[in-house]
């Protein structure tokens, strides 16, 4: 399944329960919450606080990407303020195992994210433990970037190794992803895709949604892996 997650990063944060509303209005079936704390990237969001207060005004799945060191401090929290899933970064987390098994055991959805400098067979060990895989296709700490063109070959990596070994796994990219460039990704083998300006700066969110859909349509994810 094909799943658009807008980034709220991009967003009017002095209106979130709106602009929220506003994209799964339009056709998101996700929506990305990037929390960061300026340390593990160069720039600060918000917290769980944030989320639990935006819990009470949305039922849309809560896409939960912890840019934060040491993030198994504080996934209690996250998971008491409604995520529905939590990303954690393989670079940061000290216990990665205790940490998905704790997300999971909750009934969160748990995955794991890489940088665009940490290879995809890192993850290969773990693919059967987590729901989804996230490669940042672009460094993360700022939105409005673009895409880095290398990072499509480790979504293919890890989708090639997911068909070979009987593993099913959603796999996501994070960073510059629109509807121009959106065929390289989903050929690649991603199938969640999140995108923060290219959909909350359009004048119509609901026709970039449904471009973004209409081209996963024509080149459906992993079409161009190995089968």
């Amino acid at each position: 399944m094909f799943i658009v997650s807008p980034s709220v990063l991009a967003c009017d944060l002095a209106n979130l329960a709106a602009e929220t509303k506003k994209v799964e209005n339009a056709g998101a079936q996700y929506i990305h919450l990037d929390v960061m704390d300026g340390i593990f990237v160069p720039n600060m969001s918000f917290a769980h606080p944030v989320i639990a207060c935006l819990r009470k005004t949305s039922s849309i799945v809560f896409d939960t990407h912890l840019m934060i060191t040491k993030p198994e401090r504080f996934v209690d929290d996250f998971i008491k303020a409604g995520a529905d899933i939590i990303t954690v970064h393989y670079e940061a987390c000290e216990d990665l195992m205790g940490t998905i098994k704790h997300i999971k055991e909750a009934g969160v959805k748990a995955a794991v994210a890489i940088k665009p400098a940490t290879p995809a067979s890192v993850l290969f060990p773990i693919l059967r433990d987590i729901d989804m895989a996230l490669v940042m296709t672009v460094e993360p700490g700022f939105g409005g970037q673009k895409m880095i063109p290398a990072t499509v070959e480790k979504v293919r990596e890890i989708r090639q190794y997911a068909i070979d070994n009987g593993i099913e796994i959603d796999i996501q990219v994070d960073g510059g992803i629109n509807a121009n460039n959106l065929k390289l990704v989903t050929e690649a083998g991603a199938n969640v895709v999140v995108a923060g300006s290219a959909i909350f700066l359009a004048d119509d969110p609901s026709q970039v949604i449904a471009e973004m859909k209409e081209q996963a349509e024509k080149y459906p994810f992993g079409s161009g892996v190995d089968r």
